[in-house]
């Protein structure tokens, strides 16, 4: 673990940011750095489709930089890795 100076403008962003998507300010700022990261590497990819492949990466135990890198992360949609997540009942 290490210790990332960034200014006190971004850090309050950060603060509004993780409090209103109910994560640590530590938290948001890695997933900001991630999709930033995959950003950078697809930049093919829209939003969407970056947060799609978060979610694969994550049901496979997490993202590989090294994978990424060598872009041999999958472009199959999310819902054809974990259907039931677009299929679970409502409650009525």
């Amino acid at each position: 673990m290490g210790i990332v100076k960034i200014s006190d403008q971004m850090h309050e962003n950060l603060r509004l940011a993780s409090t209103a998507l109910s994560r640590s300010i530590n938290s948001q700022a890695e997933h900001w750095m991630r999709v930033g990261m995959l950003a950078e590497m697809y930049p093919d990819l829209d939003h969407r489709e970056i947060c799609q492949m978060l979610v694969r990466a994550e049901l496979a135990g997490g993202l590989d930089v090294a994978l990424a890198a060598r872009g041999e992360l999958d472009s199959k949609p999310a819902a054809a890795v974990a259907p039931t997540a677009r299929t679970r009942k409502q409650p009525h």
